[in-house]
């Protein structure tokens, strides 16, 4: 796409860029093509895993190591982020993990350590960096909080598994967060994204199934992470300075259907139905 500049003169931060498959990276580009100036965040442990230091030469970004668990790290990149930017007009937290998905113990059987800790990171990570962005006087009033969401927050999807309770918890503290935020003047809101090829996403069993289904169910395929990107500038923007807890959708239209034709011949020939 042009440039068309909407992002210029703002800063802030991404979190949870880890190579080139993430949707935090494909933000990141958008948001450096719309003139935008930002740090890139991510845990520690993502210096052996990923490439964010690649991106950052990209997008000219300094990176802060943080762990979004841990209440010091966020007060460290809050006091960081200020120093070298002053206050900021945005925050991208773009984190999830699901570990008893990567551990394949299904649902009624979960580990709850790793349940909780599946909440921590996916989730109770976007409070966290919420408060110590606030007790810090990081934003700047007007400024933009986004976080990625998937429709498995209101939707059983069998493999989802406890990623769906995640990212309920995340949709639930968009709203909260936002019912509290507006007093200052910032807006928080929640992409639901398609399936996505991502580290994370591979990670999910049954997942180019899960992938396979919403492409042909959505009236435009799935949502890349492109346009993912390009969806982020629009609500970092001040075009959506009014728009603030909503679960918003970049899904090709999959969130609005209810049996695609594409589906129907497949299932008629799973489920041995006779074409009337």
């Amino acid at each position: 796409m042009e440039r068309s500049g909407l992002l210029t003169g703002k800063t802030g931060v991404i979190f949870g860029a880890l190579n080139e498959s993430s949707i935090a990276w494909a933000i990141a580009q958008s948001a450096y093509r719309e003139g935008a100036q930002f740090a890139l965040s991510n845990a520690p442990v993502a210096k052996r895993l990923g490439t964010l230091e690649g991106l950052a030469k990209q997008v000219n970004s300094p990176v802060i190591w943080a762990d979004a668990t841990k209440d010091q790290d966020l007060l460290a990149l809050f006091h960081e982020l200020k120093e070298h930017y002053g206050q900021i007009d945005f925050i991208v937290h773009a984190i999830g993990m699901g570990v008893n998905v990567r551990k394949r113990r299904p649902y009624e059987n979960l580990n709850y350590d790793w349940y909780a800790k599946t909440l921590d990171i996916s989730a109770i990570s976007l409070h966290r960096i919420i408060k110590h962005a606030m007790h810090t006087e990081a934003l700047r009033s007007g400024a933009s909080i986004l976080t990625l969401s998937y429709i498995g927050a209101q939707r059983s999807f069998s493999h989802y598994s406890e990623m769906g309770d995640a990212k309920a918890l995340l949709e639930s503290i968009v709203r909260t967060w936002g019912s509290r935020l507006g007093d200052q003047n910032i807006r928080i809101n929640a992409i639901s994204q398609s399936p996505t090829r991502t580290t994370a996403g591979q990670g999910i069993s049954g997942f180019d199934a899960m992938f396979e289904f919403g492409d042909r169910m959505s009236p435009l395929g799935n949502a890349d992470a492109a346009s993912c990107g390009d969806y982020a500038v629009t609500l970092l923007s001040d075009l959506t300075r009014m728009v603030t807890m909503q679960t918003l959708y970049n899904d090709g239209g999959f969130s609005g259907m209810g049996i695609a034709h594409a589906m129907v011949e497949p299932m008629m020939q799973i489920l041995d139905v006779k074409k009337q």
